[in-house]
């Protein structure tokens, strides 16, 4: 079911029960959260303590949906709790070494420790996190301080008036793949605030229909994004005891100098290894696949001798903002702010955004409360957010790599040249305002395609199939499809010949399938077979596709990965 059906069909739903609350927050993660945890204490301190904040998850429970490597700079939990480490906040391990690992063919690779450890990979004081766990116990301490937290509504529409947003509209359940209710049918809720705050992460689909709505996005530097994909391991207890508290970082291979990417591996309590490869997708070659990528370098022989003797617990993949400052939306207008990665509070070059996120969303509670305080909740009572993120450490630290991602589009020895410019130029580098493009836009013919797939095998290098099932996704089958592909004729007629149908490679899920049987690859009508079942929600499809003719909206309340400890 195409996204325009499904809105014709929620129009046609005869009545819809409707809860106001004083502010909706879409999205439990440390952004949203952050923002409930800081306004319930504002309105407090107002004397408002009965104003309502409400925090909509879609996962089937929170921390479900939540990816990152992670390694947290402090500096944003402790604001929101001086007392952090005292209340329990749960950390693997504070850092106790950091290195660059440069990966060279024939196996070999370079460390580079100590004071040649670039500046911006340089991790002591930071804390090895399971996001999942943080944002658990930050539902925690959201509830205590009397919010409500609702994990498995999923926000389907905006609800607007004008250029006014009003509240959210949840997504209906029970509708079949026919498109027709089942016995179970159950519409969804209009919930209209004084103020929604759109906290959804990467490329979050209301936030994405908003930006683009409303005109909120920078035409010159439209945001830029990778895609990380995440294996959490059980090693040895002697190698996973020596590298507790360590973060390792890797350049060079497989991708060497064509792209801007790496890997990262974390050491974390129980014999627990985080690893990853992250790759930009503004990546030319229409045979990018981020999953074959990451097993490429797993199979590195330094990388694989630290997985020897272990075993794979979970796998994930998820979508990450590199656009940086000049890429940010505004933050803000009438009934809405924005925060987090849906906002672009990412340090690409520290490939950090945990504590960003925390200060985005505290930062718009602030302006929140006061607005409300005033009951004004128009785009100039909100533009506090804004002003006061001018004037904050967060702008301080996204100013100073404000070029920097976006300079590695000419190339990664010209991208490290630049870096180093701005290292010392404040930021500014060799141009004072780099321009930017979708990532949607850089990808080649498929016949100047080099990348290859490497060998799987059922023990280090799984399949994408095989890394699925270790993602705990689960979706109900007999509902439309949430990934929809508005123009299929433009899939069958123009990406076959011109980029190979590069969605049979970019999504780390196999979500889009070309059978062999047609020499298109797949019925002319239909387009691609969708396996929407698989979807890890990271949505890759909807930022890479070179004709943007997919749409990701959301499924059923409650569907989609586990990503328990990750």
């Amino acid at each position: 079911m195409s996204s325009k059906k499904q809105r014709s069909w929620q129009a046609q739903v005869p009545e819809r029960e409707e809860l106001e609350v004083d502010v909706l927050i879409v999205g439990a993660g440390p952004a949203g959260l952050a923002c409930a945890i800081e306004l319930k204490r504002r309105f407090e301190q107002q004397g408002q303590g009965d104003k309502t904040v409400l925090v909509l998850e879609k996962a089937e429970e929170v921390g479900y949906h939540i990816l990152s490597g992670a390694v947290m700079d402090p500096r944003g939990i402790a604001e929101l709790f001086p007392d952090w480490k005292e209340r329990g906040c749960p950390v693997e391990s504070e850092v106790k070494f950091d290195c660059l690992e440069v990966l060279r063919g024939g196996g070999k690779h370079t460390r580079l420790t100590g004071a040649l450890t670039p500046p911006t990979l340089a991790n002591h004081g930071n804390f090895i996190i399971s996001l999942y766990k943080v944002v658990r116990w930050l539902k925690e301490q959201a509830e205590s301080a009397g919010c409500e937290v609702y994990p498995g509504f999923a926000g389907a529409e905006i609800l607007f008036d004008g250029a006014r947003v009003l509240g959210v509209q949840t997504r209906d359940a029970g509708i079949g793949k026919n498109c027709e209710p089942k016995g179970t049918f159950q519409p969804g809720m209009n919930i209209k605030a004084a103020v929604t705050v759109f906290a959804e992460g990467t490329r979050g689909s209301l936030a994405k229909h908003l930006i683009e709505r409303n005109g909120l996005g920078k035409p010159d530097n439209p945001q830029s994004y990778g895609t990380g994909v995440k294996e959490l391991w059980e090693i040895p207890a002697e190698r996973g005891a020596a590298l507790l508290g360590h973060v390792i970082h890797t350049a060079g291979a497989p991708i060497g100098l064509d792209g801007y990417g790496g890997g990262w591996i974390y050491g974390q309590k129980d014999n627990k290894l985080s690893i990853g490869f992250v790759i930009g997708l503004s990546h030319h070659d229409a045979k990018l696949d981020p999953h074959a990528l990451f097993v490429h370098w797993k199979q590195h022989p330094f990388v694989a001798s630290l997985l020897e003797g272990g075993k794979v617990l979970r796998y994930g993949a998820k979508t990450l903002p590199y656009g940086g400052y000049w890429s940010m939306p505004t933050l803000q207008g009438d009934g809405f702010c924005i925060v987090g990665d849906s906002a672009g509070f990412l340090n690409s070059a520290r490939l950090k955004g945990v504590h960003l996120a925390i200060k985005s969303g505290m930062l718009a509670a602030e302006a929140i409360a006061g607005a409300l305080h005033k009951g004004d909740s128009g785009s100039a009572a909100l533009s506090r957010y804004t002003s006061s993120f001018e004037a904050s450490w967060a702008k301080e630290e996204l100013w100073k790599v404000r070029n920097f991602h976006q300079a590695f589009d000419a190339g990664l020895f010209a991208g490290m040249l630049d870096a180093g410019v701005q290292m010392i130029s404040g930021g500014r580098g060799l141009v004072a305002h780099r321009k930017g493009h979708r990532d949607c836009e850089t990808t080649r013919p498929v016949s100047e395609s080099r990348l290859t797939k490497p060998q799987y095998d059922d023990t280090k290098s799984m399949d994408k199939l095989t890394d699925v099932y270790w993602s705990g996704a689960i979706h109900d089958e007999d509902q439309p499809s949430h990934l929809v592909v508005t123009d299929p004729a433009i899939c069958v007629e123009r990406c076959t010949r011109e980029f190979g149908n590069p969605c049979q490679h970019f999504c780390p899920a196999a979500v889009y399938e070309w059978p062999a049987g047609h020499p298109a690859g797949g019925d002319k009508k239909a387009g691609p077979l969708i396996n929407a079942s698989n979807c890890v929600h990271c949505k890759t499809c909807d930022i890479a596709d070179p004709y943007q003719v997919i749409e990701w909206i959301v499924p059923e309340g409650g569907g989609g990965p586990k990503y328990i400890d990750m």
